[in-house]
């Protein structure tokens, strides 16, 4: 229809199932996102683990990490009849810290740990994090 006005262009409807698909892929990603932080950046725990500092290296293929264990004093088994000593394993994020681990293995050390419920691989193979030394000593032997 011409009548001397210019067209006035109407917006396309958009029907209900496609508002419905874009409001649930949003609430998808949110809850994936959730879910994402829940697992991997959410302090699950934290505590202090006591023993003498079996190695502390940085290794990895593509993001270089500080993986270290700590031999604690007792004895603990996962198959029954075997002896094992108890072990923690870890990651450490911060480089003065590793620093101090790996000039001094073989002390006895009180470290500080985080724990999340998984490892992510920029941040260690392990998803215990120290990020405190407590206290260091010489072991008399």
């Amino acid at each position: 229809m011409d009548n001397g006005k210019p067209a006035i262009l109407q917006p396309k409807k958009v029907s209900g199932f496609v508002k419905f698909l874009r409001w649930l892929a949003v609430i998808i990603i949110i809850v994936l996102a959730f879910l994402f932080w829940w697992k991997y950046y959410f302090v699950f725990g934290e505590g202090v683990k006591s023993g003498e500092l079996n190695y502390v290296v940085k290794k990895g293929n593509v993001f270089k990490t500080y993986e270290g264990k700590l031999i604690q004093t007792g004895i603990k088994s996962k198959i029954v009849g075997s002896i094992q000593s108890n072990e923690f394993d870890f990651s450490v994020t911060n480089d003065s810290i590793a620093n101090v681990l790996m000039n001094n293995s073989g002390y006895y050390f009180d470290l500080h740990y985080i724990e999340y419920k998984g490892a992510i691989p920029w941040r260690g193979f392990s998803p215990y994090i120290v990020d405190k030394i407590i206290a260091m000593k010489s072991i008399e032997r």
